[in-house]
């Protein structure tokens, strides 16, 4: 009994010790891929703006398509320069049959012209619900 267990214990620290980390990795890409799926995605405009204050704002659809004008007169969508020209092709292209709102995150210093064109464009496009997106009063 004795020569049965030296053995064993030979056997022991003499072989190598692996640790198999299949399971680990499958159950890792199994929580990334569960992760990626039931994440919203949130579409920004990629530009900062301040934007002016109301008292009658409201909450809207997360699933928005949002354009994005500076103080200095940019229309931006994705974080790319579009102009006001690419207003209706975006919104166009975006909209495809669905009913999206358009909303419209003006700089408060943004010329009220400016604004009223990407409006009109939007509205052009298709667009049935155009927003223009401010802070609340509070």
């Amino acid at each position: 009994m004795a020569k049965n267990f030296q053995r064993f214990r030979k056997r022991l620290s003499g072989g190598t010790g692996e640790i198999n980390i299949s399971p680990l990795i499958d159950v890792v890409f199994i929580l990334l891929i569960f992760f990626i799926v039931t994440t919203v995605f949130v579409d920004e405009t990629g530009v900062e703006v301040e934007k002016p204050r109301a008292a009658s704002q409201q909450e809207l659809d997360k699933n928005s398509i949002l354009i994005g004008i500076t103080a200095e007169g940019g229309v931006y969508h994705g974080g790319r320069e579009i102009g006001v020209g690419g207003v209706r092709a975006v919104v166009g292209r975006l909209l495809k049959g669905d009913d999206l709102p358009v909303v419209i995150q003006a700089d408060r210093r943004t010329a009220t012209q400016k604004t009223v064109e990407v409006l009109d464009e939007a509205k052009l496009a298709g667009a049935v619900r155009v927003f223009v997106s401010t802070l609340n009063e509070s």
